[in-house]
């Protein structure tokens, strides 16, 4: 039993990798401003651009949306930005915790998703690196653990119960696993996990209407932000996913 276990960790490391390869040799430029995201595949993503910067001497300069991030732009001595000194990034690239087949993304099961999408926002392109597990037709397919919900810590049991009333579900507050008590956000905020019980709405819609709600701050659902996605596969392929309306576009 731990022998197949250990097989399918490595398949899907190897997936995450290939994948962050083939994005930021397809997307990384000199003399660029672009975004690190959060994550586990992001590793993978930020160990290539080092490789390149390094090789071609590249000069490009790094926002980070996490804590995390930070740290790995610190580990491979790449440069240090911030939104304020650049207010527009050429690229950002990040992870995801499902991508749908329009590219509509759920992300913050990290608990990065306010910053993550503070910078996504500012990026001409976005370009999601995933494993072929994020990969769904529609939110909610595969991932079971909710969508996450950045709130103010003074209301969070409001939204709760409004959220439940008036869309179903369940909603829970996240709680820490090595500290007692919640969950706390690089911004101090609580994260409320929302547990759906149709998971085919018009998330655009759901989107817009939840962050009308005071004391919500953020919402991990990412509508019509990502340019492109790529997922590594199991045999060491990669698959490039473009939105509908991009196909449309071409046509």
């Amino acid at each position: 039993m731990i022998f197949f276990r250990k097989i399918s960790t490595m398949s899907l490391e190897s997936a995450k990798k290939v994948a962050s390869i083939k994005a930021v040799d397809a997307f990384l430029k000199s003399n660029s401003v672009i975004g690190i995201g959060s994550g586990s595949t992001i590793v993978y993503a930020v160990e290539r651009i080092a490789e390149l910067v390094k090789n071609h001497h590249w000069k490009i300069q790094c926002v980070p949306t996490s804590f995390q991030a930070k740290q790995l732009i610190h580990k491979y001595d790449l440069p240090l930005t911030d939104l304020e000194a650049n207010p527009e990034l050429d690229l950002c690239i990040d992870g995801a915790d499902e991508v749908d087949d329009n590219l509509n993304l759920i992300k913050g099961g990290g608990g990065c998703l306010l910053q993550e999408k503070i910078v996504a926002s500012c990026a001409k392109t976005l370009v999601i690196v995933a494993d072929y597990t994020k990969n769904s037709t529609y939110l909610g397919e595969q991932y079971k653990k909710g969508i996450p919900i950045e709130v103010v810590p003074m209301c969070y049991l409001p939204i709760i119960k409004k959220i439940q009333e008036n869309f179903g579900g369940t909603v829970t507050l996240r709680m820490a696993q090595s500290k007692a008590g919640p969950v706390i956000t690089d911004n101090g905020n609580f994260i409320i996990d929302w547990f759906v019980l149709d998971p085919k709405f018009n998330w655009e819609k759901l989107n817009t209407e939840l962050l009308l709600m005071p004391g919500v701050v953020e919402t991990g659902l990412f509508i019509n932000m990502a340019f492109k996605a790529y997922f590594g596969l199991p045999d060491g392929s990669v698959k490039i996913q473009v939105r509908k309306d991009q196909y449309e576009d071409e046509a």
